[in-house]
């Protein structure tokens, strides 16, 4: 792990990393807990390029909060070859960490400060995941944010993520979470059963001091926004899209993320609904 100093600040070169703790969340994914040569100095919503040399590497939501300093958290789905790789590694191991890539949220945007009093994320399947570095500060310093709605939905019970860390933000002061299932299948559930959209019109929001957050598979973008759109008049300026898809270099180089002239690595992955109106590509 020693290297130069700048060595890291070259984007093409990976830090090598030693892995904490791997714990598996899901029969798919696992959480990856690393310790950085050097912190790594995120914003909440941005990702890192994770892998091994001589395997490959591919792009993986930064899951801990920006005060984590030298500690990394990583879910990674076991989903083809690099991370089928990534997954056989044990705690000592090293793993392979370029970034931070790509924009991300600013948390001054949210403060009570700038006159915001509600924060309503919705975040569906791994959705959760990138978000979970944007309400991480929001829960440990609730003070400073109005009333957190949080609005989280999985497949079925089995796939739910982070189900100890969400009890605890359950406790807190204005902090409204909301977990819903698509199916429990008679599996154990104490929360809801239905879509993210059903819960969105009990919501009682000053929409003018309402900053809106989304994150989760294509298909559920256009149907949440129809329901926001139908019960709320939020400014699409105070939408925020999380697209965490489609990087593969981190760099803009590839062209993979490309959607029409919008790089999504490097403009993205957090977008602004305004930003969107030219780019209806980007929500299917």
């Amino acid at each position: 792990m020693n290297a130069p100093l700048d060595t890291y600040n070259n984007p093409y070169i990976p830090m090598m990393a030693e892995i904490e703790l791997v714990e598996a969340l899901t029969e798919r994914e696992s959480l990856f807990r690393v310790i950085l040569p050097e912190p790594l100095n995120h914003r909440p919503g941005q990702f890192v390029m994770a892998g091994l040399p001589g395997i490959g590497e591919c792009a993986i939501s930064i899951s801990s909060g920006p005060d984590s300093g030298r500690i990394l958290e990583m879910v990674i789905r076991k989903a083809g070859n690099v991370t089928g790789v990534l997954h056989q590694l044990n705690k000592k191991d090293l793993i392979g960490i370029r970034g931070p890539f790509g924009s991300g949220f600013n948390l001054n945007d949210f403060r009570l400060s700038t006159g915001n009093e509600d924060i309503v994320i919705i975040a569906g399947g791994l959705g959760l995941v990138p978000l979970r570095s944007l309400i991480i500060p929001m829960m440990e310093n609730k003070s400073e944010y109005g009333t957190v709605h949080l609005i989280i939905g999985s497949r079925t019970p089995k796939e739910a993520l982070f189900r100890s860390q969400i009890k605890q933000w359950k406790q807190l002061q204005d902090c409204n979470i909301i977990e819903l299932v698509d199916d429990a299948d008679f599996q154990e559930w104490d929360g809801e059963v239905g879509l993210v959209t059903e819960p969105i019109h009990r919501l009682i929001l000053d929409e003018k001091k309402t900053q809106l957050v989304l994150c989760g598979p294509p298909v559920m973008y256009k149907f949440v926004l129809m329901e926001i759109k139908m019960n709320f008049n939020i400014p699409d300026e105070q939408i925020y899209v999380d697209l965490e898809r489609r990087m593969r270099c981190g760099l803009g180089k590839c062209g993979h993320c490309q959607i029409n002239h919008v790089y999504c690595c490097k403009e993205g992955p957090v977008f602004r609904y305004s930003q969107l109106a030219d780019l209806p590509e980007a929500l299917t």
